[in-house]
């Protein structure tokens, strides 16, 4: 799987593009998310967050957000990039 080549920290666009199979398309996704800025270079405050995490603990965070659980109580799965409650 070309995505898990992109795990690590630092690797947000990357790892989109690797997702979706186009970078500028990541870059665009990355815009209307809030993550980038218009000249699609330059992360914005909460992209700089979300680059300084791994593919983990952004999963962990989505999930978090949505339950409103800590993300200590999820589990991570690489193959399907998803957290599940412990």
């Amino acid at each position: 799987m070309a995505t898990q080549k992109f795990m690590g920290r630092g690797q947000l666009i990357d790892r989109l593009t690797a997702q979706i199979g186009n970078r500028a398309t990541a870059i665009e996704v990355l815009q209307k998310r809030g993550h980038l800025e218009a000249d699609g270079k330059t992360l914005t405050k909460s992209g700089a967050a979300r680059n300084a995490m791994t593919a983990e603990e952004r999963a962990k965070d989505r999930a978090a957000t949505k339950t409103g659980k800590p993300a200590s109580s999820f589990t991570y799965n690489p193959k399907t990039n998803t957290a599940r409650k412990k």
